[in-house]
């Protein structure tokens, strides 16, 4: 039997290879978008852990600022208020007794820059109970007042230093220019206080 094909009305085609490569793309495209929803998914849940812990810690937070606000409305009451001023009153003189002016000058004097002198000095205790030394120092330049924060940061003995106002210095200071200073003042730990030897009860003979 013969059989006639008129290629130019009915050009040849290879459907095999179209179905094979029409398979391969879609199963690409489908592992690329599989990749994509197990992606987002763990980013989801990854969001959700983070979101959890924020609110937990954000709760924490609310919960001490409660316990704070309870605490300042019980002593700020009448009946307490003697109680409130009588706490603070020695706290600020366990603080102040903790204070040395004769350390506080030898650990100025160990950063203060050559050019550099010390005006006015005063202590303060923190709302944190930490004590703040508030310097007022007169210089030439400015440099040298940024010299001196460096070296009361690199102490161990300041912390959280930083100018707070610079001011040209009045005439005849001898001066050019004055720095407003603050830091955080850590005073040297006390030595521990050692037991005298006891003396041998039996004796020798």
């Amino acid at each position: 039997m013969r059989l006639d094909i008129n290629l130019a009305s009915q050009p040849y085609q290879n459907l095999r290879n179209f179905w094979t490569q029409w398979i391969i793309g879609l199963s690409a495209l489908g592992l690329v978008t599989l990749g994509l929803l197990v992606y987002t998914a763990r980013e989801l849940m990854s969001a959700h852990r983070d979101q959890k812990a924020i609110q937990t810690i954000q709760d924490s937070i609310d919960a001490l600022t409660n316990r704070e606000t309870t605490a300042r409305s019980f002593l700020n009451e009448p009946d307490n208020r003697n109680t409130r001023d009588r706490s603070q009153f020695l706290n600020d003189l366990f603080h102040r007794k903790a204070f040395s002016w004769t350390q506080v000058f030898q650990d100025l004097e160990r950063v203060m820059p050559p050019k550099l002198h010390v005006l006015s000095i005063h202590p303060e205790l923190t709302k944190t109970d930490q004590l703040e030394i508030k310097l007022q120092v007169g210089g030439d330049n400015h440099d040298h007042a940024l010299e001196l924060v460096k070296k009361m940061e690199e102490s161990k003995h300041f912390q959280e230093t930083q100018i707070n106002q610079e001011s040209r210095a009045l005439s005849g200071t001898g001066d050019a220019v004055q720095f407003d200073i603050t830091a955080l003042y850590v005073p040297e730990a006390p030595a521990p206080v050692t037991a005298p030897a006891t003396a041998n009860a039996g004796g020798t003979q």
